[in-house]
């Protein structure tokens, strides 16, 4: 697989899996956002000004827990650095994405069924959800320059919208229409993956999530083949 297949491999199934996430929680657990916390604020605004305020308690909590995501990312990225094995930070990162997706699945297992209101298992299930959405947003900034962004799609319409009128306009180059592609194949992901995502959690559960962890599985075992292959120094 050449370089171009490879980046365009990890943005759509990426993209595929933070829409499919996102979606996934937001059918299950009152609204909540897992990728897009910012969300949250307006929903909760939303809740507290209707007639019922079911979910607020969890949206509100997301934000916490998303931060926690991201800050064990840069962690163990920094740690890394200090050891000199940066050829293990991609691996770790996906490797702790997949455990706290595992334990957002088992614990929407056992929160299940889950009713009108929210009890501390609904709750914890979904703090394990956006902290895995936060590690996600925190790994593809930091490792993977080169996508574009593969969870937030508002930034992605915008800068897909700036390109096509650059492009119209005649003052569009070989670097606008590469990186218009990039965004164009991450939102056609995201999209897909909200889409399938409510159909597979109305049909499974949380079991649902065993495709983005699939997903992630798929990506962590071809890093530790590339690092294997990768010359020693």
């Amino acid at each position: 697989m050449n370089i171009e297949s490879q980046h365009r491999f990890q943005a759509i199934s990426l993209g595929f899996l933070a829409g499919y996430v996102n979606t996934l929680g937001f059918v299950a657990l009152f609204g909540l956002m897992t990728a897009l916390v910012t969300g949250n604020f307006i929903l909760i605004g939303a809740s507290l000004v209707s007639e019922s305020s079911s979910g607020v308690l969890i949206k509100f909590l997301a934000f916490p827990a998303f931060i926690v995501g991201i800050a064990a990312i840069r962690i163990i990225t920094i740690w890394l650095d200090s050891r000199h094995q940066q050829n293990l930070q991609i691996q770790l990162t996906v490797l702790l994405q997949l455990v706290l997706l595992v334990a957002f699945m088992v614990t929407g297992l056992y929160a299940s069924p889950i009713g009108k209101e929210q009890t501390t298992a609904a709750i914890i299930c979904g703090m394990f959800g956006a902290a895995a959405m936060g590690a996600h947003s925190a790994y593809t900034r930091l490792l993977l320059p080169h996508l574009a962004p593969t969870s937030m799609m508002t930034g992605n319409v915008t800068q897909i919208v700036l390109d096509a009128m650059e492009l119209i306009l005649g003052k569009g180059d070989t670097a606008t229409k590469v990186r218009m592609s990039k965004s164009l194949w991450t939102i056609a992901a995201f999209a897909t993956g909200a889409i399938v995502a409510g159909f597979c959690y109305v049909a499974l559960s949380f079991w649902a999530l065993l495709v983005p962890i699939g997903i992630l599985v798929w990506l962590l075992r071809k890093e530790h083949y590339c690092n294997l292959e990768a010359p020693q120094v």
